[in-house]
């Protein structure tokens, strides 16, 4: 049995900071708007996935949504999690387990945080050979910062375009009320904000959210239930690279380059040939080595790719079009809302929504990159309206 699977529904949970509601609810929200969103009913679903690593098993979560899945899946790699799970999700509904699978996350770090709560990525570190990484501090953001300053180191790569970046996704996020930061930025006061771990300054790491969202994925024979048009998934890949720093070959190499290019290849298309991106964004290094990574520039010139202003709404390569987690939303982990995002641009719902300031124009194919743990390992999809 082999089926093609689209995306038939989205939508988002309040975000922000969410202090009155728990994560249960959130997964609630999302999950019923993203259901309505295709025009299907909760009995339509039976397939659900959520994140594995958290302190909600997508069991209690589909308990709690009503759902009684004959399919689920709590794959744990982090942030870029959902991007593996949709593509198990896809083979799942290709091959007949199920016919509709829901996707769902839902998150309340920014408000445990100020309750003095620490419920994320409490496994980090914790166990096996990384925990002999941690007395010498290093912690997520600094394995990311090591990362950073070789690429600086080989390629002459700067502070002031690994700040564009950020400007970038600001300017994207001016025109999406529901980003948490919208005012514009310049790169001088990206280089001079606080220093949080070297080389990164406060705004060159992602803001603290909280949030939720949810995906509908359905079998082609299930598309003409729907109210919304699809958007097809057309490719996929994964790669997991290592977990101990001491273990990555190459600091200037992400999992992207394996991932991607199998990603590509099944989609049958190129970098060239791709409208938009939406790629994990906890800090500005990780969107230019994953644009190396997938082939979008050479490895080594991602520095000039970025600084003139080509992943705005309106450039080359709008990145992150929704303002990413540098500007818009980031609850811990985003890889979900990097599908939503791009689902909407190829929809046009912005543009029939009139506010086409935010939509990308003329947007055919989208390519989703999601990473996990610091470049461990990577999901990418390629996304089609066609």
């Amino acid at each position: 049995m082999s089926r093609r699977v689209a995306i038939v529904g989205v939508a988002l949970s309040d975000t922000g900071r969410v202090d009155e509601l728990t994560p249960f609810h959130l997964h609630a929200q999302a999950v019923r708007g993203a259901i309505a969103d295709a025009g299907l009913t909760k009995e339509d679903i039976d397939g659900f996935a959520s994140h594995g690593t958290g302190t909600l098993p997508p069991i209690e979560v589909a308990e709690y949504l009503g759902l009684r899945p004959t399919w689920f899946d709590s794959t744990g790699i982090g942030g870029g999690t959902w991007e593996v799970m949709a593509a198990h999700a896809v083979d799942a509904i290709s091959n007949g387990h199920a016919d509709v699978i829901v996707l769902s996350y839902g998150s309340t770090t920014r408000a445990d945080l100020k309750k003095g709560r620490r419920t994320a990525n409490l496994s980090f570190g914790a166990r096996g050979p990384i925990q002999y990484e941690v007395p010498y501090g290093h912690t997520l953001i600094a394995k990311y910062g090591m990362a950073t300053n070789r690429h600086r180191y080989e390629y002459g790569t700067t502070m002031e375009q690994l700040a564009e970046i950020a400007v970038s996704h600001r300017y994207n996020a001016s025109f999406n009320p529901d980003a948490y930061y919208r005012e514009p930025i310049t790169i001088a006061e990206v280089l001079d904000g606080p220093m949080i771990a070297d080389p990164f300054t406060k705004l060159q790491c992602c803001i603290r959210s909280d949030g939720g969202c949810a995906v509908v994925f359905a079998a082609e024979d299930r598309v003409v239930d729907c109210k919304t048009d699809p958007v097809w998934v057309l490719g996929s890949g994964q790669h997991a690279s290592h977990s101990s720093m001491s273990e990555w070959d190459d600091f200037c190499v992400g999992p992207a380059a394996k991932a991607g290019a199998d990603a590509f290849a099944r989609a049958g298309v190129t970098p060239a040939d791709i409208d938009l991106c939406c790629i994990y964004d906890a800090f500005t290094f990780m969107v230019l080595e994953t644009l190396e990574d997938l082939g979008f520039c050479a490895k080594g010139e991602g520095g000039s790719f970025v600084e003139d202003g080509k992943l705005r709404i309106g450039g080359a390569l709008p990145t992150n079009p929704d303002g990413g987690g540098l500007s818009a939303c980031h609850p811990g982990m985003r890889g979900l809302f990097l599908i939503v995002e791009a689902t909407r641009q190829l929809r046009g719902d912005y543009a029939t929504a009139g506010t086409p300031e935010r939509q990308v124009a003329e947007a055919e194919l989208a390519c989703v990159s999601g990473t996990g743990g610091w470049f461990c390992a990577n999901g990418t999809m390629i996304l089609g309206s066609g």
